[in-house]
């Protein structure tokens, strides 16, 4: 099975490259972030949080709120350690079931921190989305409906891309046709290594 890893800074569009890439290549994708959001949703995760970060992190439904989590971890990288290390053998156990259970020749894994996971080593072609941060920062402000300064307190909590790391790197220009060509020249290099 092919892994084909896809990564990049919040609103950078690696979920529309993955969501185009897998239709035309009729393969599965995994938003691993989607995982982390279910993780904090465990109940034994969810009391441990609490314990830590206090119960002011819990929504009105008495669920993590994560907005309101973000608020606290997103200000300091020790306390983004915390989530992650509370979350993270949740989301490789799910991860872990899904790849063994894979069927398909190909799969996509999407993540802004797959390149410090233990699956980018599995990845079969690295790519890199990016675009200006200026856009960036005005696309994912009306997509999550959050302020300009928990936008920059999440863009501070993401890894640094070394391009070295990747098969190949694309700038987003947010308009449909580029990213589609994008999606022909993966699709491309996929057929050709068959």
């Amino acid at each position: 099975m092919k892994i084909i890893g896809i990564t990049g800074k919040s609103g950078s569009g690696k979920s529309t490259l993955t969501e185009l890439l897998a239709k035309k290549m009729k393969c599965n994708s995994v938003n691993i972030d989607k995982i982390g959001h279910k993780a904090t949703s465990d109940q034994e995760i969810s009391k441990k949080l609490c314990d830590i970060f206090g119960n002011e992190i819990l929504g009105k439904d008495g669920n993590i709120d994560r907005k309101k989590l973000g608020n606290i971890v997103f200000s300091s990288k020790e306390k983004m350690a915390i989530l992650t290390d509370m979350t993270w053998d949740y989301m490789q156990d799910v991860l872990d079931e899904i790849l063994e259970n894979e069927a398909g020749e190909t799969i996509i894994l999407e993540w802004a921190l797959l390149p410090i996971s233990k699956y980018w080593k599995k990845c079969n072609l690295k790519i890199l989305m990016q675009s200006d941060d200026r856009q960036r920062k005005n696309k994912v402000m009306e997509r999550d409906h959050i302020s300009e300064e928990y936008f920059l307190k999440r863009d501070e909590g993401c890894i640094d891309y070394k391009p070295f790391d990747f098969d190949l790197i694309f700038e987003n220009d947010y308009q449909l046709q580029t990213i589609e060509k994008k999606v022909e020249i993966v699709n491309k290099k996929i057929e050709k290594e068959k």
